[in-house]
């Protein structure tokens, strides 16, 4: 829920006289309790603008990301380097998370939004492959004959499959036929 500032600012003065405004429908008061003295600890320490809502919301450069995060990890609590600075303290957690998994490319700005369906227009560069060492052609040299051997051995092995086919399928046709005749000369006699 977004407060105002002057009912930010009336909260504050009630908790320093040792009160709290009655609690708005649909918040738990703990929570709204624990708000105000965010609100508070906030003022104190950055000032009363960092509990105001602000029109623009900042920019933050990666190297300042880093900064903040790693007072973060070098034991410092995540809501104590936020409201110094003046930020949300999920945003915080968000950058800190980012950054152990990703590592300093996690703190780098991506593209947002769904990517175009059509190739772009401009044609890419031609990228011409480097030499290879002498121990990467022997290897492709083995990797080679490597992949036509296994195709050779797959396709005699298909081979004998279709063939144990064609000899249990001419069995079965040789015994369904003797089945047959047999059961003709039953029939007559």
């Amino acid at each position: 829920m977004k407060y105002s500032n002057e009912f930010k600012l009336q909260c504050i003065e009630m908790y320093y006289q040792g009160k709290y405004p009655k609690t708005p429908e649909g918040i738990r008061t703990e929570k709204f309790h624990a708000t105000i003295r965010k609100w508070a600890r906030s003022s104190e320490r950055a000032g009363i603008d960092s509990v105001m809502h602000k029109n623009h919301t900042k920019e933050w450069e990666p190297e300042e990301k880093l900064e903040l995060v790693s007072k973060v990890l070098a034991g410092r609590s995540c809501l104590s380097v936020a409201e110094e600075v003046g930020m949300q303290d999920s945003l915080l957690y968000q950058w800190v998370r980012k950054y152990k998994m990703e590592g300093y490319e996690g703190l780098i700005p991506k593209k947002k939004g769904r990517p175009p369906k059509e190739p772009p227009l401009m044609p890419k560069k031609k990228v011409e492959p480097k030499e290879l060492t002498e121990s990467e052609r022997e290897e492709l040299i083995r990797l080679r004959a490597e992949v036509e051997y296994l195709k050779a051995e797959t396709a005699a092995i298909k081979k004998s499959m279709a063939l144990r086919r064609e000899k249990e399928a001419a069995r079965l046709k040789a015994k369904k036929q003797q089945r047959s005749g047999s059961s003709e000369k039953k029939d007559t006699d």
